[in-house]
């Protein structure tokens, strides 16, 4: 179970304490068992300070804790303090990457059957897509919704998130899609074949979590060959 460490404290030295935290970072090079760190300040309070500091579990958190280098780097932390830093430990119940969720939504959304249920939740008016199959980029939600058409009038197809990893407002997406080739596609009337194809996709999210922007890589090649569309060029 995810553990996570919220140090509260107080200082007017807080640049010291900054670089005492690079310095703690590159003494435990190798040997810390922390994955993700905050450093968070009060807006009402410019001497309040917050550090929030993410483990695997409560355990590689102790063994942290007890390397000599965090116990000395903890000493020059509170010389650094106006008073003694309070410790709340917590183990993490429930977390969810909210732009990452989003980016979920959108692939079962736009793999649902039947209508194309509204995508105004998930994209912005104003969204971008890159692709490199298109001389031209997608402008707006009404030319996604027109693109997104295009592709469930030629087949029932779903999409399988093999990897997603989220820093900041992009999350990348690496996907297997598989559909069955039910309708015209590109000028390829319906084979009744079913077929697959990878791809990775990067979704750019702003504040309110709607994803304004997207680059999408993919092997339309291999999808062309499997629905017979290069056996006359091979001939």
């Amino acid at each position: 179970m995810t553990f996570v460490q919220l140090i509260d404290c107080r200082t007017s030295r807080f640049d010291e304490m900054d670089r005492l935290m690079d310095t703690w970072v590159e003494r435990t090079r190798g040997k810390r068992t922390a994955t993700h760190a905050v450093v968070a300040k009060d807006r009402s309070d410019d001497s309040h300070f917050i550090e929030i500091v993410e483990f695997p579990s409560y355990e590689e958190a102790m063994r942290n804790s007890n390397l000599p280098e965090t116990g000395k780097v903890f000493q020059e932390l509170v010389a650094l303090c106006d008073e003694m830093p309070t410790f709340t430990d917590l183990d993490v119940v429930r977390d969810e990457q909210l732009y990452a969720r989003t980016a979920r939504l959108f692939f079962d959304t736009i793999g649902a059957r039947g209508e194309l249920p509204p995508l105004d939740g998930l994209i912005a008016e104003d969204y971008h897509d890159h692709d490199p199959a298109n001389p031209q980029d997608t402008m707006g939600m009404d030319a996604m919704r027109r693109a997104i058409e295009e592709w469930r009038g030629g087949f029932d197809y779903a999409f399988t998130l093999e990897d997603q990893i989220a820093q900041g407002d992009r999350v990348c997406n690496r996907w297997t899609w598989r559909g069955a080739h039910k309708g015209d596609f590109m000028g390829i009337p319906a084979t009744g074949r079913t077929v697959t194809m990878t791809g990775t996709t990067v979704f750019r999210c702003r504040e309110d979590g709607k994803i304004v922007e997207a680059w999408w890589q993919y092997d339309r090649l291999g999808l062309m060959d499997q629905l017979g569309a290069l056996d006359a060029l091979e001939q």
